[in-house]
């Protein structure tokens, strides 16, 4: 279930975890139509055969992790009132452990800042995509992004 906060109200959240999302597989699949999109095709990903033999298996695009964002952030935190929102860029980000294939993620959510801007409020947020069973996390970013009230 999302947290859900007024959009006026939405500075007095600022420094609290807002939720963590439900837990989603990497797949082969998705890895793949990651480099299709991207060019990205090294073996690593991509060459099943080889990275089991060489690595124990094929890991996902660190960019692939990050990608996730949006979609695993989708269901964490509801602002009521918002109109629109873009992403505005990101302050930080790390990959501090590879996703094997078949592993589950999930992120967990922290509001950061919320400061005026362009008319709007533009947030931060610390993201953290956990590796289900890994004491390291596969990334943690700083990401911003500006939304507007009605």
């Amino acid at each position: 279930m999302a947290y859900e906060v007024d959009y006026s109200d939405l500075a007095n959240h600022v420094g609290k975890e807002v939720g963590v999302s439900d837990w989603v597989t990497v797949t082969q699949e998705r890895v793949n139509q990651f480099a299709e999109a991207t060019g990205d095709h090294q073996w690593i990903h991509v060459d099943v055969e080889r990275a089991n033999r060489e690595m124990g298996g094929p890991i996902a695009h660190g960019y692939l992790t990050l990608s996730l964002i949006p979609f695993l952030g989708a269901d964490i935190l509801r602002v009521k009132g918002v109109t629109r929102g873009i992403n505005y860029g990101s302050n930080k980000v790390r990959f501090t452990n590879m996703v094997r294939v078949g592993k589950r993620v999930r992120m967990r959510q922290k509001l950061v800042n919320v400061e005026a801007k362009a008319g709007g409020l533009q947030m931060t947020n610390e993201c953290t995509i956990e590796i289900e069973g890994e004491d390291r996390p596969a990334c943690v970013a700083e990401t911003i992004s500006v939304i507007y009230g009605a």
